[in-house]
């Protein structure tokens, strides 16, 4: 058994009774787990496997695959401020969506789990802008090696979509609601 603090990065259907959820963890780096029984209405997991909910996990490392088995979880934050507007939670779905793209599985670095914690916590306190989004790719392409300001004239982000073969189409339309945000935020 194995414990670390995790965030949740995404969850899936693996059976009638069960979830596949895919966590960025402080010591274990990005790992996916089965949820067994979480489905279930008396389930220990009931209420508490949400995305970007911050907790205590226990795992029990597979043998065979890299589909670990989560024993159990206690809740340290629900991030549940970032819940209440669309442009918060479609930046903290951007940041998850980043962490996985540019994470080996099973490769621990823990600046990237602090880099998503301060993100979403960023994102509980305020709504983002794009100096936040520059900064969280910034920080993402120093901690995996892609760019740095002294050698590259590329951005960041121009660097992580090329090592990595693409950036989450979600960019786009997130770029948009910021530009969005900061024109209606200027006109009051």
């Amino acid at each position: 058994m194995e414990t670390t603090a995790a965030i949740l990065l995404r969850k899936r259907k693996f059976s009638d009774t069960s979830l596949i959820v895919s966590w960025c963890t402080e010591s274990l780096g990005c790992i996916e787990t089965v949820a067994k029984g979480a489905l279930r209405p008396k389930s220990a997991f009931a209420g508490k496997l949400d995305l970007f909910f911050e907790a205590e996990i226990q795992i029990a490392r597979s043998r065979k695959s890299s589909l670990h088995t989560l024993t159990e979880l206690t809740l340290r934050n629900v991030f549940a401020p970032i819940r209440n507007t669309y442009l918060r939670t479609q930046t903290a779905s951007y940041f998850t969506e980043l962490i996985e793209l540019c994470t080996e599985r099973d490769h621990c670095e823990p600046e990237l789990f602090d880099l998503l914690r301060r993100a979403l916590t960023y994102l509980d306190s305020g709504d983002p802008d794009s100096r936040a989004l520059a900064h969280f790719e910034s920080e993402l392409a120093r901690i995996t090696g892609v760019h740095s300001s002294q050698r590259s004239k590329q951005t960041p982000a121009v660097a992580l979509g090329a090592l990595f073969g693409k950036l989450p189409r979600g960019r786009s339309d997130l770029l948009k609601s910021l530009r969005s945000n900061m024109t209606a935020g200027n006109a009051v």
